[in-house]
């Protein structure tokens, strides 16, 4: 499930990258009841990009700016309580870690959702009910 950062150049200090990125990555599993899941914990994967200031834009200007995007099959966050939930403390996460320099209005997310059948791990191409039965035997395990 890749969790992908952008953010500008500056905002949140390369300490503070890596730690904000493992709060999206329990917050996403927390959020489904699968924390600690052998088969979805590594599956969650993505990167922190930081463009150089200058380079990001709101309104056609430069500015300083945070993307959360986060790519999931559709039966992950299929509620609007999770999407909510996602964006909600997601947003709260990116903004704690820019410790003051980035406004919230300027922390913008985004899910998209795969096509069922077209999610791959491991050079194996996953549909929904495969993805789920691979979660379910890894919390039958745990």
């Amino acid at each position: 499930m890749p969790i992908q950062l952008i953010v500008t150049d500056g905002l949140i200090a390369p300490d503070r990258q890596q730690s904000a990125f493992s709060q999206l990555t329990d917050l996403l599993l927390s959020l489904h009841g699968l924390t600690g899941n052998e088969f979805m914990t590594p599956a969650v994967i993505g990167e922190v990009t930081v463009v150089p200031a200058g380079k990001t834009f709101a309104a056609g200007d430069p500015e300083p700016i945070a993307v959360l995007e986060l790519t999931v099959p559709s039966f992950v966050l299929a509620t609007p309580e999770l999407k909510a939930a996602w964006i909600e403390q997601g947003t709260d996460i990116i903004e704690k870690a820019a410790e003051g320099k980035l406004p919230r209005h300027r922390i913008f997310a985004n899910i998209s959702y795969a096509v069922d059948g077209g999610w791959g791990i491991a050079g194996k191409a996953y549909s929904n009910a495969d993805l789920g039965d691979a979660i379910q035997k890894a919390a039958a395990a745990a």
